[in-house]
């Protein structure tokens, strides 16, 4: 019964250091992502402007005579 008791001990020991783990892992992986879409979101305005910034330049062309 001691040995059944330990090894169930173990186990639960061993449980609770894979959730602490994966946790963590996953708090730190909700930092990275929102960190990734904050600079998505942050590139995505760049393009915005510098495809605006281009649709200006190009109506300021003169027009193609051939």
């Amino acid at each position: 019964m001691d040995v059944e008791l330990s090894g169930l001990e173990h186990k639960v020991a061993a449980l609770l250091a894979d959730y602490n783990r994966l946790r963590a892992e996953n708090e730190s992986l909700k930092r990275e992502l929102g960190r990734a879409m904050e600079q998505n979101r942050a590139l995505a305005a760049r393009i915005a402007a510098a495809t605006s910034r281009i649709d200006s330049l190009l109506q300021q062309l003169p027009e193609s005579t051939s």
